[in-house]
């Protein structure tokens, strides 16, 4: 029971670090207020990474990436997609609010364009930024290279890999890492290969790394998913990709 207490302090504890070290930024899509969170080093000129968090908005796992990309010397920008006052309670309403950006992607584009703006007004370095993304993030990241947003990269962690097949194979100029988990029962093969078809007609620079013995929130530390041999990999991966682009 004493331990139980402690460990939800020491969580509790924890996230309230994470809001203290990270700085609430505003801005609009039309009438709609949007609220993102920057690291404390905004206003240099770095490279930047803009992260777009899981289906259900801003969260820990975020948080704690952004932190962990100022250490590296980033600027670090977490997108709110949904926005103020429409941030997902719950699993179903999660599943219900990041489908309709999935559907109509081209707001979901626009609402990763609007981040990307704010990434760059805080000092990030215009042609040294990417974007990374867990989750429904994973797809935003995929989206940000399908909308040849002006990023030199994306990562998409554990991100949903199919898309309406009706869609167009478009050329895709920014560089793409996967990192998909071997055991994600929401990526079928048919997903993986129409993305390997898609990249490959888009003449991209990609790579896909696939873990084993992973499921779909393999990098979450509060999630049953956890697999921290595989999700420290993961992070070393993304850390590669980004010194390539970005450095």
């Amino acid at each position: 029971m004493i331990r139980s207490i402690l460990l939800t302090a020491c969580i509790m504890a924890s996230g309230t670090l994470l809001s203290q070290n990270l700085k609430t930024v505003s801005y609009q899509d039309g009438s709609q207020k949007l609220n993102g969170l920057i690291t404390s080093n905004a206003g240099k000129k770095l490279p930047g990474v803009l992260i777009l968090p899981a289906w259900k908005g801003i969260d820990e796992e975020a948080k704690t990436a952004a932190l962990e990309l100022e250490k590296q010397g980033y600027i670090a920008f977490i997108a709110d997609i949904y926005g103020e006052g429409k941030i997902p309670a719950n699993n179903e309403e999660a599943a219900k609010s990041s489908g309709y950006y999935k559907k109509n992607y081209a707001e979901y584009q626009k609402r990763i364009s609007l981040a990307l703006d704010q990434l760059k007004k805080n000092g990030a370095i215009s042609d040294k930024t990417a974007v990374i993304g867990y989750c429904f993030g994973g797809t935003g990241a995929l989206e940000s290279a399908r909308g040849n947003l002006p990023v030199a990269g994306v990562v998409s962690i554990h991100g949903s890999l199919g898309r309406d097949q009706n869609r167009k194979n478009e050329k895709l100029t920014a560089k793409i890492l996967v990192e998909n988990p071997a055991d994600d029962k929401s990526v079928t093969p048919e997903d993986y290969n129409n993305l390997i078809k898609e990249m490959n007609e888009g003449n991209a620079d990609w790579q896909i790394i696939t873990y084993a013995h992973s499921k779909h929130t393999f990098t979450d530390p509060k999630s049953q998913d956890y697999n921290e041999v595989m999700a420290k990999r993961a992070w070393n991966h993304t850390l590669l990709f980004l010194k390539e682009l970005l450095k």
